[in-house]
């Protein structure tokens, strides 16, 4: 199971996130995009979902914080307690032996990030 994370802006666009999904990797083979749970609704990310054919996986901010990540910003682990949600979104998603497969990558106008996470689901 194949699961792109996201972060992001709170006006981020449709334009954004596909800019950071395509950085990423693409949205081949995909199961789902996740994010922290309070940004799950977000208009951008529901049409981004439309578009790749796949379901929007919520993830509470309290297991993000459990969530180990390769990337570390300070502003985000003071905020989320996790050092990237895109990357810690897409391995709580992907399932309990996730591993990432495209660390965090920043879209051009710097709103949204994307990583992508391989796992056998939760």
């Amino acid at each position: 199971m194949k699961v792109a994370g996201f972060g992001f802006k709170k006006d981020v666009t449709l334009a954004s996130l596909r800019d950071a999904l395509l950085a990423a990797g693409g949205p081949e083979g995909l199961a789902a995009v996740a994010t922290v749970s309070d940004k799950a609704d977000a208009e951008a990310l529901k049409q981004l979902a439309l578009e790749c054919g796949v379901p929007i996986k919520a993830v509470p901010a309290d297991m993000l914080a459990k969530v180990d990540t390769p990337t570390q910003s300070t502003i985000v682990a003071q905020k989320f307690g996790t050092g990237s949600v895109a990357e810690a979104a897409a391995i709580a998603a992907a399932g309990p032996r996730a591993r990432l497969i495209a660390t965090r990558v920043v879209s051009q106008d710097r709103t949204a990030t994307a990583a992508i996470a391989e796992g056998d689901g939760a």
